[in-house]
């Protein structure tokens, strides 16, 4: 081969080397990137590679030499530094969403941004304890049509299903198709809503991602009534607990001082605590009041209590006699 052989992709090759085979902690010497280049068929001397390096400077990338014990060159600042990578990574294993098999794409894609050495501890960050996944292959690919239907204002149309004991799916609807207008996507208690205005109902309605199937996006635009000319995505994720129906409501809760902080999580920091006692404070907030909602404030115990409005009160109080009487337990 002829001295110049390979020279074309010289640069190309040697900074995939340095992005692919060094770090900080693990830089490349000198000879071994030439080494390295001869096993690609590229021809160097320690000179070039001296020159090769300024160029790759002069382009702008952050190509750095350590001089000292452990000589060598290596990247300084890559597009995701490592600890950045460790929560991408961890976001996505632990994401119920998308599926195992997904997520060790993802994943590996992510090992690709970082360095060999690196990407060894990025497996290392892989395994998460009991982590329940999704079957649904088809959620990873819904996301992305659902939020290219937002973006573009048009309606989507899918079938929407439970799973029965048997781990069946059972369409509702009889197997009908829903035809939606997509508002919002939200990210709640592990899984993805979408937020959007039911065409056969003429309602907003929530719908978990990974329980469509057969989605589409149609070329028809999207509709809604007034409430949703000034949709306000945060301020509906907030109000509809669990993404489960119910009827909205301004509810008030007497609560012990130490439920603050729950209370602002789940609210937000605009809700107005008014002392009553010294142990005490009140507040009204909006709310969708549900049985996922009377399940989260009984798991609060006698913390909280519900004091309006009325029709809640009586409705939580037949839930609990209710609850109770199922358990053997008597009302008195």
């Amino acid at each position: 081969m002829s001295k110049k052989g390979g020279q074309k992709t010289k640069l190309l090759t040697l900074w995939q080397l340095l992005l692919k085979k060094g770090d900080e902690e693990h830089p490349i010497t000198t000879p071994q990137l030439i080494e390295a280049l001869e096993r690609e068929g590229i021809t160097a001397e320690r000179k070039s590679i001296y020159a090769d390096m300024e160029a790759l400077q002069d382009f702008g990338l952050d190509v750095q030499f350590r001089k000292g014990k452990d000589p060598g060159w290596f990247v300084g600042v890559r597009e995701f530094q490592l600890p950045e990578l460790k929560l991408l990574v961890d976001a996505v294993q632990s994401s119920r969403f998308i599926s195992r098999k997904k997520s060790a794409e993802l994943i590996r894609k992510l090992e690709g941004l970082s360095s060999e050495h690196q990407a060894r501890q990025l497996r290392r960050q892989v395994y998460v304890d009991d982590r329940v996944k999704t079957d649904n292959e088809s959620v990873y690919y819904a996301i992305d049509k659902l939020h290219t239907a937002i973006n573009a204002n048009r309606v989507v149309s899918f079938l929407y299903f439970d799973y029965n004991v048997k781990k069946e799916k059972v369409f509702r609807r009889g197997g009908k198709r829903y035809t939606v207008s997509p508002y919002g996507l939200i990210w709640s208690d592990e899984n993805y809503y979408l937020a959007g205005w039911d065409h056969q109902r003429e309602t907003l309605r929530r719908y978990r991602v990974d329980k469509m199937a057969s989605l589409t996006v149609t070329g028809l635009p999207r509709e809604g009534d007034e409430s949703c000319k000034n949709f306000d995505l945060a301020e509906f994720g907030q109000k509809h607990f669990h993404m489960f129906s119910g009827k909205e409501a301004k509810v008030r809760l007497r609560c012990e001082n130490w439920l603050v902080n729950i209370m602002l999580d789940r609210f937000g920091q605009d809700i107005m605590l008014i002392p009553d006692g010294e142990d005490h404070f009140v507040f009204t907030a909006d709310a969708v009041v549900s049985p996922q909602f009377y399940g989260w404030l009984l798991g609060l115990e006698a913390g909280a209590v519900l004091t309006a409005p009325q029709w809640a009160v009586e409705e939580y109080r037949t839930l609990l006699r209710k609850t109770l009487e199922g358990s053997g337990q008597h009302v008195h």
